[in-house]
């Protein structure tokens, strides 16, 4: 079991056993899914590719990789967040002083280095950069993470309250409701990450529980509510590390770096996949994964492929 004080003082004394379960879409910096597209931090250089084409390089000097429903995102290791659209040679700067961002459908997340948060919407974002400045929205501050779904946006604080905002049709705030919020509400706690997607949303707790809400046509929330959805957080699955979830299956890196699944084509109840993992992103029907230096792909119901080394 990893508590948030834990977690908190690994990050801070630089110890990692693992990437640090942070991101929305991935559970690591290095890797990053949405739908049919990829990114990921390979050798030190930012690949990207859509299905299962073959990576193309385009940049260096990255730290954390991220995409949405049009751009493309990229952290520098000097703090500046990058967009590009389908040329990385003419990415341009959106941000200085980010500590992490949050890519979805809806636009952008950005946490700057004093932990306040910032919200880009996807319009605010089509002129790559122009008048961004007067284009954000100041959320909330001591945010440590936080997640742009399909329908429903989450943050998560330093004291691990989870706060939700959107549609609540499918019951992405698992608190009951079904009828949206125009402010942010909280509606869990003792919450490290938080993953959503298309209409579904997990939670890993610091004691290592996964919790999901929201629409299970396909699974991805396990046996709670499949085949509609469910409307109150419930437990999948115990003792996780990391989380990541696609648009209809759902996967967690355990404490000994095993990999588990579950979801569309893969059963409801949660299955070791992999060994050895140390990053893990899902899209549509796809998974990638970094394991022992090699990025892996795959779609559900198959077995892992081998795409690059990275080392």
């Amino acid at each position: 079991m990893i508590t948030r004080q834990l977690f908190l003082f690994l990050v801070l004394a630089g110890l990692k056993l693992f990437e640090p379960p942070l991101l929305a879409d991935s559970s690591s910096p290095l890797l990053a899914a949405y739908y049919d597209k990829f990114l990921a931090i390979c050798g030190g250089r930012v690949y990207e590719w859509s299905d299962f084409d073959t990576p193309k390089e385009s940049l260096s000097g990255v730290k954390q990789v991220g995409v949405g429903k049009q751009n493309r995102y990229a952290l520098t290791n000097q703090n500046t967040l990058l967009t590009w659209d389908k040329d990385p040679s003419n990415a341009v700067i959106l941000m200085e002083d980010v500590k992490s961002f949050h890519a979805g459908r809806s636009g952008l997340f950005v946490i700057r280095n004093d932990d306040t948060l910032l919200q880009f919407h996807t319009k605010s974002l089509l002129g790559f950069g122009e008048s961004l400045s007067k284009n954000t929205l100041p959320i909330a501050k001591h945010v440590l993470t936080a997640s742009i779904g399909d329908s429903a946006n989450y943050y998560v604080t330093h004291e691990g309250a989870l706060f939700v905002q959107g549609l609540a049709h499918r019951g992405q705030y698992g608190d009951g409701k079904l009828t949206a919020t125009e402010e942010y509400i909280q509606t869990s706690d003792k919450v490290i990450q938080v993953a959503s997607h298309t209409g579904h949303s997990l939670v890993l707790k610091e004691d290592g529980s996964v919790w999901g809400t929201g629409g299970n046509i396909y699974g991805p929330l396990g046996n709670h509510g499949y085949g509609d959805k469910a409307i109150r957080w419930g437990l999948i699955l115990r003792d996780a590390s990391a989380i990541a979830t696609g648009s209809s299956h759902s996967v967690a890196i355990m404490p000994d770096a095993s990999l588990w699944i579950w979801g569309r084509n893969e059963g409801l109840d949660p299955k070791q996949v992999m060994e050895n993992v140390t990053a893990v992103a899902a899209g549509s029907n796809s998974t990638i994964a970094l394991a022992q230096g090699v990025l892996w792909q795959w779609d559900t119901g198959d077995k892992p492929n081998r795409i690059m080394n990275c080392r």
